[in-house]
């Protein structure tokens, strides 16, 4: 993995960030990306749009009653789908963690904008994690936090053409450091 904050050799760069390019955070549930998503958006001039607020919206309904009533699977397209239909331009975008889930709609965030995986230490999203089971978060019934960490990292890291350790950090300094580490701070 490269330094904090610099892009990943031997992967295609995110195109130039001018003003419609869209800064797309993605990263484990309770890491930060919405709040940090709103911080970017305000610095940045940016629109902000929360994947996981506008499925809600869209479907009329939180993600956990989707996901008891449809199972995961269902939802995991239908968050698919919601994402492959997004025409943005000039936003910060803060996916649900599950969207690396589907490489379509990871591929289709990449083409408008920069992808910036936001990671965080195990530990601390524990500590910050207390409504796993109720939050909407693609899990299975066997699984616990530490299971979800490690099967979801390796696509993070896949995905990423940034990624910023927030260890440590409040969320104004991991805004702080994104923007540096995209030039734009």
């Amino acid at each position: 993995m490269p330094p904090d904050g610099q892009a990943h050799p031997n992967r295609p760069t995110a195109r130039a960030l001018d003003r419609s390019t869209n800064i797309v955070l993605i990263g484990m549930p309770a890491v930060g990306k919405s709040t940090v998503g709103v911080l970017l958006a305000k610095a940045t001039g940016r629109d902000f749009v929360d994947t996981d607020v506008l499925l809600q919206a869209r479907l009329g309904r939180r993600l956990q009653e989707v996901i008891d009533a449809q199972g995961l699977e269902a939802f995991c397209q239908i968050e698919e789908q919601a994402i492959l239909e997004l025409a943005l331009a000039a936003c910060v975008v803060a996916t649900g963690g599950s969207a690396v889930y589907s490489p379509a709609a990871m591929a289709h965030l990449a083409d408008g904008g920069v992808i910036v995986h936001l990671e965080e230490e195990l530990d601390v999203l524990q500590r910050r994690l207390h409504d796993l089971r109720t939050r909407g978060v693609v899990i299975a019934r066997d699984q616990d936090l530490h299971d979800l960490y490690r099967s979801r990292q390796p696509l993070y890291a896949r995905c990423a053409q940034v990624t910023l350790r927030c260890n440590g950090r409040t969320q104004d300094q991991v805004a702080a450091a994104v923007l540096s580490a995209l030039g734009l701070g």
